[in-house]
């Protein structure tokens, strides 16, 4: 969550040196434009109105396109705050099985029942991967350590595409 944060705070960041920069621009434009005006006739005069409206209106549609960059990067930072609490949860039902079976868990127990039903799903692909060793009833479960890793690169994977989305480079 913090990354997402810090996503939201770097973009705001760099809207803001951008708009600092382009306000900069426009004032010493408009400064210039002012002292060559007292020298122009009426037709040169008329022609700088002109082109003074156009690069407002180029300004507004460079602001519009950055307050949708923007709102784009918080929606990706949404929607990568939802994956990682659904990939955390993923993590401590594995977690909770590995432990249930290293230390030996009661099967006939309601709990770890549960525990088992929920995390088949994730775990299925992953069933006998590898040899788990085993002593009584205490087992240590090396396909299941592989599948919390497999779950953690994904993670990872989804997560850094969604950053490439949201930091989509534009030309200035």
């Amino acid at each position: 969550m913090t990354d997402d944060r810090t996503l939201e705070r770097e973009e705001q960041r760099r809207m803001d040196q951008y708009d600092a920069v382009q306000n900069a621009a426009r004032d010493e434009i408009e400064q210039r434009a002012r002292e060559q005006a007292r020298h122009m006739d009426r037709e040169e005069r008329a022609e700088v109105v002109n082109l003074s409206e156009r690069a407002k209106g180029d300004a507004i549609s460079e602001i519009e396109q950055k307050k949708g960059e923007v709102h784009r990067a918080r929606g990706t930072a949404r929607v990568s705050q939802v994956i990682d609490y659904i990939f955390y949860l993923i993590y401590v039902i594995i977690g909770v099985r590995i432990v249930f079976d290293l230390f030996g868990a009661r099967e006939g127990s309601g709990f770890t029942k549960f525990i088992e039903a929920v995390s088949m799903p994730f775990l299925a692909p992953f069933q006998n991967l590898f040899p788990d060793p085993a002593r009584g009833q205490f087992q240590l479960r090396f396909s299941f350590l592989a599948a919390l890793g497999i779950y953690i690169i994904l993670h990872v994977t989804i997560n850094g595409f969604l950053r490439m989305l949201a930091h989509r480079k534009t030309a200035v």
